[in-house]
Order: C-alpha cells, then sequence, then structure tokens
C-alpha cells in the first residue's frame, strides 16, 4: 500500500508531535472539531470527568433559542450525534448510572431541539431514537431503584408530544422489574380515576355533537385511548395476554382488525377456538388492510385447529377476490403434487378476466408471471390506466425484453394520457417512452391489429399538433 495512502497506519508514522501539530491546526476556526478534541482529552482525566463536560454542553443546547437554518444543520446534527456518541461508547461502559442519567437528559432536550429546527429530513430525530434504544442496553447496568424509573417514566410519558419516548416502557422492562411496572401500572390507574379537565371553551354545538355519538370529550377520548396503550403496553411486556385484552371494549373487539390481533393472541395460547368464534362475530363488510388482517387471523385459527379444508377454500376464496399472491402461493402449498400445476393454470386464467385490469397487472408482476402479464395487457390494453405511472412504468421496462409490443402498449397508455389530459409536467416522460417505442419497435414481428409506430405517431400528431410542448421534448 502506497505510503501516500490516508490511513491509521500512515498517520501513525508521522509522529505524536507532528499529529498534535495538525490536530491543533485543522481545529482553528471549527468549534466541533474543538469541542470533540476536548472530550477526548477530558476522557483521560476519567469518565466522571467527561460526564460534567457533557452535561454542561447539554445544559446549553437545551438553554439556547436561536433557531438553526439549513446552512448549520447538518453541523447541529453532528454536535448532536457527538454528545450521544460520548454518552454511550466513552462513559457507558465505566459509569454506566451516570450514563443513564445523562442519556436521560439527552432524550429530555428533544422538544426544545424541535422547536428551533426543521426536521423535515429526519436527521435530528434519527438521533434522539438512536438516543431511546440505548436505554436498553445502559438501564439494566446502572444503579437505579425500579420505583424511582417507574416515576421518571411515567413523568416522561406525559410530556411526549414529538414521540420521543415511544417505547420507553419495553426499553426499560428489565430494569424496571416488576416492582417498578407495578408501580407505573399504579400511576397510570391513578391518572385514569383522576377527573378530566374539561375545555370550557367548546362551542355547545361541538358539545352536543360529542354527547350524539357518546363521548364527553375530546380530553375524555384522548385521555382514555393514553390509559389504554400504556396498559397493553406494561401487559405486553409482562406477557399478560389477558390484561392486554381486557383493555378493548365490546364494540373495540368487532372491529375486523382488533379481533385479528385478539385472536392472533388466543391462538397463541391454545385458545384457537374462542379466537375463532371473535373472528366469526366480527363487522364483516370490510376491505383493504383490515380484511387482510382478519384474514390472516382466520386462517391461522383454521390451521391451529385442524381444518384444513376449509383454510384451503377460504385461501382460494381470499385470492379470487383480492388476487393476493401470498394466499395462492399457501392454497398450492396445501395440494397434493401435480396438483398444484393445474391449480396454477386456473388462477392465472382467473387473473385474465379479473375485473379491475390495475391488480390484475400488478399479481402478474409480483408472481411473477410475464407471459400472463403480457396476454393481459394484449387482450385488454383499451382499459390501462395511463395515469397509473408508477405501476405502469417499472411494468414496461419487466416486459420490454421478452414482450415488446406488450410494454409499447403499457408506454402509449401513459402517452396518451398525458397529452389527453394535458399533463404537462409529464410531457419530458411522455416523450421519454415515445423513445422507447422506438427502441422496440424493430423486435416487434407481429402487431395483432394495433397500430404500427409509424401510425401510433402519425395520430399523434393529428390529435396533438398543438401540444408544442410535448413535441419540442420529442425532437430535442
Amino acid at each position: 500500500m502506497s505510503k501516500k495512502t490516508l490511513n491509521t497506519s500512515n498517520l501513525e508514522a508521522l509522529g505524536a508531535q507532528r499529529l498534535a501539530d495538525l490536530l491543533m491546526e485543522v481545529s482553528a476556526g471549527s468549534a466541533d472539531i474543538k469541542r470533540r478534541l476536548r472530550f477526548e482529552l477530558v476522557h483521560n482525566l476519567g469518565a466522571s470527568e467527561l460526564a460534567h463536560e457533557v452535561r454542561k454542553r447539554l445544559a446549553s443546547l437545551r438553554k439556547s433559542k436561536s433557531y438553526v437554518g439549513w446552512r448549520k444543520r447538518k453541523t447541529f446534527i453532528k454536535d448532536l450525534d457527538t454528545q450521544l456518541s460520548m454518552i454511550t461508547d466513552k462513559i457507558a461502559p465505566d459509569e454506566p448510572t451516570l450514563a443513564f442519567d445523562l442519556l436521560w437528559d439527552f432524550i429530555e432536550m428533544a422538544p426544545s431541539i424541535y422547536q428551533r429546527v426543521d426536521d423535515s429530513r429526519g436527521g435530528v430525530g434519527e438521533v434522539f431514537e438512536q438516543a431511546l434504544e440505548q436505554l436498553e442496553d445502559i438501564a439494566p447496568r446502572a444503579v437505579i431503584d425500579p420505583k424511582t424509573l417507574a416515576d421518571r417514566v411515567w413523568i416522561a410519558l406525559q410530556d411526549n408530544d414529538y414521540g420521543q419516548w415511544d417505547g420507553v416502557i419495553l426499553l426499560t422492562t428489565d430494569a424496571l422489574g416488576e416492582s417498578g411496572l407495578s408501580n407505573l401500572r399504579t400511576h397510570i390507574q391513578a391518572h385514569a380515576d383522576a377527573p378530566v379537565e374539561q375545555n370550557t371553551q367548546d362551542h355547545d354545538a361541538i358539545q352536543f355533537l360529542r354527547q350524539l355519538r357518546g363521548s364527553e370529550s375530546y380530553e375524555a377520548d384522548r385521555k382514555a385511548a393514553f390509559v389504554k396503550e400504556l396498559l397493553q403496553e406494561i401487559a405486553a411486556v409482562s406477557g399478560d395476554t389477558d390484561a392486554y385484552i381486557d383493555q378493548y371494549s365490546d364494540t373495540d373487539l368487532q372491529r375486523p382488525d382488533i379481533a385479528a390481533e385478539v385472536a392472533l393472541l388466543w391462538i397463541d395460547d391454545d385458545r384457537a377456538e374462542e379466537a375463532l368464534e371473535l373472528l366469526e362475530a366480527a363487522d364483516s363488510f370490510v376491505n383493504g388492510a383490515e380484511k387482510q388482517a382478519w384474514d390472516s387471523a382466520y386462517l391461522a385459527a383454521l390451521v391451529a385447529l385442524g381444518r384444513e379444508e376449509e383454510a384451503q377454500a377460504h385461501r382460494w376464496q381470499c385470492f379470487e377476490t383480492t388476487l393476493n399472491p401470498q394466499h395462492l402461493r399457501s392454497y398450492l402449498k396445501g395440494l397434493p403434487d401435480f396438483e398444484d400445476v393445474e391449480a396454477e393454470d386456473k388462477a392465472k386464467a382467473h387473473v385474465l378476466t379479473y375485473p379491475n385490469i390495475s391488480p390484475a397487472l400488478e399479481f402478474c408482476l409480483q408472481w411473477p408471471d410475464l407471459l400472463t402479464a403480457a396476454q393481459l395487457v394484449l387482450t385488454r390494453a383499451r382499459e390501462l390506466d395511463g395515469d397509473r405511472y408508477f405501476q405502469l412504468a417499472p411494468a414496461a421496462e419487466q416486459l420490454r425484453t421478452r414482450y415488446p409490443l406488450a410494454a409499447t402498449l403499457l408506454w402509449r397508455a401513459m402517452i396518451d394520457f398525458a397529452l389527453d389530459h394535458g399533463r404537462a409536467s409529464r410531457y419530458g416522460h411522455a416523450a421519454d417512452h415515445l423513445a422507447d417505442c422506438v427502441s422496440v419497435d424493430g423486435d416487434i414481428t407481429e402487431y395483432h391489429g394495433f397500430d404500427t409506430h409509424d401510425a401510433y405517431v402519425k395520430k399523434l400528431e393529428t390529435r396533438h399538433e398543438r401540444k408544442l410542448a410535448f413535441w419540442a421534448k420529442v425532437n430535442a
């Protein structure tokens, strides 16, 4: 390796004096480098000395009110990251109790930090998330009374407007122990039993509407949700399934997603029969994610009860309705040898006639089955939604090599939509798609009744001759 390469070995060869001089030189004018070097020097005096310096820096950051603009944002995040690394990497190994207190102080200052920096990119939030995660390792090694820790956790959870304490119960479970969790549960219950502070400024009409829906007030609803969430977290970390489920009302259990969650917990506890009864009693007129959760739990209950034939029938029904590839895979896996091939052919035939072409095309891409995808496009080209560029563009890329005509029809659908609807912002993409059509035109031996490329372009010129911005991009 060259002696000129910037690495540890070559730098060591410069000698301590030369390196010290260089560090003094590069730190001139850089508060960040100076601060880091000072921390390293103080650390040589002991972890407690470094903790004192870090505490001073955290106090300074907390007191500051100045807004951090985008020019200083990167340096600011680096400063936060430096404080965190000093706590976790330098102080925690020798003084875990000190490190725990500093880490707690670090997370506590999150609200004041968020108030003076734009964190739309998430960099500041990532630092605080990392800090919170470190509690799981440091808290059990710190000398701290479990009940005192529970008090601190309770105070923190009441000031969690930025979500900086999300998950703190789970991360401190080992340090809390049963006594700490019990104390925390007592705090939560006392809060639940305390009267709700009503907002007397609400208009009478708003209060009347809340009464109609059976709600005292927004504050009461928010408090109830807060209490339920915390008690469920404690129940979850304690492994108390019944206590977790007890936080749901009978109305909650009617919701398919909640019924699915509870059913899976019961299945784990060998209570599959109860799980199935709960699922069958839940509301049935739902779609989307709730239906998927319910279906997964329902299948799990049937399998746990050994009712495989019913499970197979439900898997096929789910596939027919949603074209979810996972349901089809599970269905095929449950078939005897050789029957799966016939069943897969039947499934593909169903995909080709599915009422909505978009999920049908999505299934073909996920399975993957490019032949069926090409057949779908060729037989139902008029149904393509050119506005779904996020689906059609990657689909065309996958099809262009083996099925260039199908890819061309997808590109044309996006071109036609952009021009027919005057979407000027998409003209550049449309011009690129037209160039893609040109690139594969030589690979298409038969257009099967569709316009050739030249014929298609002539129709475009006739229908959209005034779309000068588009043609300028085509001819660029």
